[in-house]
């Protein structure tokens, strides 16, 4: 339970300044000019008050019991105030006070003895080096930060691991019409995490969207599960920075060299439900949406605008973000043309043109929304001479009351004008933006808020597997001091949990070559089989459709492009399989990351996967409905479904490759890296052709 550090009875600000300006003294000057409810304790010895309020020289001489402590003592202190806080009851802490993990060494060190004390005693502690908590709740009016004012109170939290940042989105929570439940500013987090925050906002009744600024998942497998459950039911919106590839450790396959640290962010947010926001501005346009607006019924949205750019521009966004502009109803259109002149567009965008007025506005508007293939609404204005945006702004406000039930975000552009404007509409709960595009974006992310809210629960198939003839595969590489399987041990190793492979087997000589794809029979495929070569196609060391009759010259032919191309590989012998049948290419891939744990990979296979990786990602386990989700998320996902008269792959077929090897990786945790490429689908099954599998011995760590 946070309550001792969200909605605490008393507060002491120990360290509490008597000089302006100080972090120690507006902390004070903030508690009391936000009139919190509770008494306010400062604590310094040389001072008798601050700020008009009486102060103490020490925790115990208040003589009760105190809620939260909020701390800001230099470093050198900080242990012995916590450990004062400890003995007087005290049950939430927030440590401004930096000096800590944040400057290694002893700030470290000194970091570790805190948190295992505070632990040791059950108090939560939000920071060190943090800018503090508020809860603009008026039943609790508080603000233990340095951020000079309450923001207005709405549905709104916000978790912010810079301090910078969360003074940011203070300042402009008012500007932009976001209303702020509560703010929590973690600092480093040893303590009181994100994931902690989502919990206790979970089943809050006065946080209806959560906003997170975050520089890393500290145990991103739990923020997956709790943000699972919240998120059809309130939004989650997420800025998340570092995004750069460098530091990825180098990978032997396809999966690994893509697999970067970010990847695995975005698996897992896509996988929660989560919205990504790529900037600071994405967060506020989201924000301003989610905090006030309906979700929209549909996808089918209405734009009226009185000028034919912005309608363009906005109808080109929001079809980027899927959202759909449909045609309007015989019965709109006749009530829409009286009301503009005959070269006005009375259409899907609606036009109204340079001349349209706010009485014009809104009942064009009103139409709109009453149009029953319609569920939300885009309302721009580019302010002419003689046409006031405050006027506009009202008669959309005005036309939007008419049906509360549908969503209506509003873009007033131009600089003149546009506070009042932009005001006047959040008074009354409607986002304004400047910009058309941010206006689509909002939408969209409401359309997939809505549908992602809407999905039936999926639990997890555990599907029948041969466990422990894949182990054995396993434990033979790793005694044999092998990090990458064979290709025939790493095709039976797939085989073992059911996924579909050919035929196939190695062969040392070209006489056994031979004998083997007579066994085989009809047309076989030759591949070099070496841990020395990670890609054999790169040397030409694959040969296709080889007559049995041919298999020993083939053999030998191979032999020699091995000698002439990679002199210094070590080759175990050519597989002779089976070939498979024609079909359309995907790879499916699995990968360890070392703070995510085990990803699986669906994209577009074959040799282009590497030219236009065109790939997705999520975190194993998944369900089938994620595994449905991987393969239609890709760039390329037409092909999947059928293009220029071919039928449709075996979707369900893929899916089960995608979950089986989502259960290997699970099983399994020596494997570290996992490429079927290609996986060879058609209109009735999928097989893989070729298979590459990377080990480690359990000794060392997988994650």
């Amino acid at each position: 339970m946070l309550d001792a550090v969200l909605r605490p009875k008393s507060i002491a600000v120990v360290g509490a300044s008597r000089t302006p300006g100080t972090i120690a003294h507006e902390l004070v000057r903030s508690l009391v000019r936000a009139n919190f409810e509770g008494p306010v304790y400062p604590i310094n010895p040389h001072a008798s008050s601050i700020s008009s309020i009486k102060a103490y020289p020490s925790l115990a001489a208040i003589g009760e019991p105190v809620d939260q402590a909020i701390v800001v003592v230099p470093k050198e202190l900080v242990e012995s105030v916590v450990h004062q806080a400890a003995e007087h009851g005290v049950k939430g802490l927030v440590i401004i006070s930096a000096g800590f993990a944040e400057i290694g060494g002893e700030g470290r060190e000194r970091e570790r003895r805190l948190t295992a004390f505070v632990r040791e005693r059950g108090i939560a502690m939000v920071g060190p080096n943090c800018m503090g908590v508020l809860n603009a709740d008026p039943a609790v009016s508080m603000n233990g930060t340095f951020y000079p004012v309450l923001p207005p109170f709405g549905p709104a939290a916000f978790v912010s691991q810079s301090g910078a940042m969360g003074l940011s989105v203070l300042d402009y929570a008012k500007e932009y019409g976001i209303g702020i439940s509560q703010f929590v500013s973690v600092g480093n987090k040893p303590d009181v995490s994100g994931n902690d925050l989502l919990e206790a906002w979970e089943h809050d009744p006065q946080v209806g969207v959560i906003l997170m600024y975050v520089e890393s998942f500290g145990n991103p497998r739990r923020f997956l599960e709790i943000a699972s459950r919240i998120t059809p039911n309130k939004p989650i919106v997420v800025v998340k920075s570092g995004r750069s590839r460098a530091g990825a450790r180098a990978a032997s396959s396809h999966t690994g060299a893509m697999a970067a640290s970010d990847v695995a962010v975005d698996a897992m947010l896509a996988q929660a439900g989560v919205h990504r926001a790529e900037s600071v501005q994405e967060l506020f346009d989201y924000a301003m949406a989610f905090s006030s607006q309906p979700l929209p019924r549909s996808r089918r949205t209405a734009v009226l605008t009185n000028a034919g750019g912005p309608g363009i521009l906005a109808a080109d966004a929001l079809e980027r973000h899927a959202v759909e502009i449909p045609e309007l109803g015989a019965e709109t259109v006749a009530r829409l043309t009286p009301l503009f002149p005959e070269y006005a567009a009375i259409r899907n965008p609606l036009d109204m043109i340079a001349s349209a007025t706010p009485a014009g506005y809104r009942a064009a508007l009103a139409a709109l929304l009453d149009d029953q293939a319609v569920d939300s609404a885009v309302a721009i204005f580019v302010p002419p001479l003689g046409v006031s945006q405050a006027d506009v702004s009202e008669a959309i406000a005005e036309a939007a009351k008419t049906r509360p039930d549908k969503p209506v975000l509003a873009v007033l552009m131009g600089h003149e004008g546009l506070p009042q404007g932009k005001a006047g509409l959040h008074e009354v709960g409607i986002p304004a933006y400047i910009f058309p595009e941010s206006a689509a974006r909002a939408l969209g992310a409401m359309c997939r808020q809505r549908e992602w809210a809407a999905r039936p629960a999926a639990p997890l198939e555990t599907l029948p597997v041969d466990r422990a003839a894949a182990q054995a595969i396993i434990d033979a590489a790793v005694r044999a001091g092998r990090t990458k399987l064979g290709e025939a041990d790493a095709l039976a190793l797939i085989a073992a949990y059911g996924i579909p492979t050919p035929q196939a087997h190695l062969a040392v000589t070209a006489a056994e070559a031979a004998q083997l794809a007579e066994q085989v029979g009809g047309p076989v495929a030759l591949k070099v089989v070496s841990r020395d070569i990670v890609h054999k196609s790169d040397i030409g060391g694959v040969l296709l459709g080889v007559a049995p009759a041919d298999a020993a010259a083939g053999f030998s032919k191979l032999l020699r492009t091995v000698a002439d191309a990679a002199p210094a590989a070590k080759l175990d012998g050519i597989l002779v399989e089976a070939m498979v049948p024609a079909g359309r290419e995907a790879i499916v891939g699995g990968h360890r990351d070392p703070s995510f744990g085990p990803t699986v990979m669906f994209g577009l296979g074959g040799v282009l996967v590497e030219v236009f990786r065109d790939v997705v990602f999520r975190l194993a386990p998944i369900a089938r409905p994620v595994a449905a989700e991987m393969i239609r998320g890709i760039r390329a996902a037409s092909l999947f479904a059928g293009v220029r008269g071919a039928p449709p792959i075996d979707y369900r077929a893929v899916e089960d490759v995608l979950l089986r090897v989502s259960q290997l990786l699970v099983d399994c945790p020596a494997v570290v890296e996992l490429d079927l490429n290609p996986v060879v689908v058609t209109e009735r099954g999928a097989v893989v052709a070729d298979a590459r599998v990377m080990v480690q011995s359990m000794t060392a760590p997988t994650h």
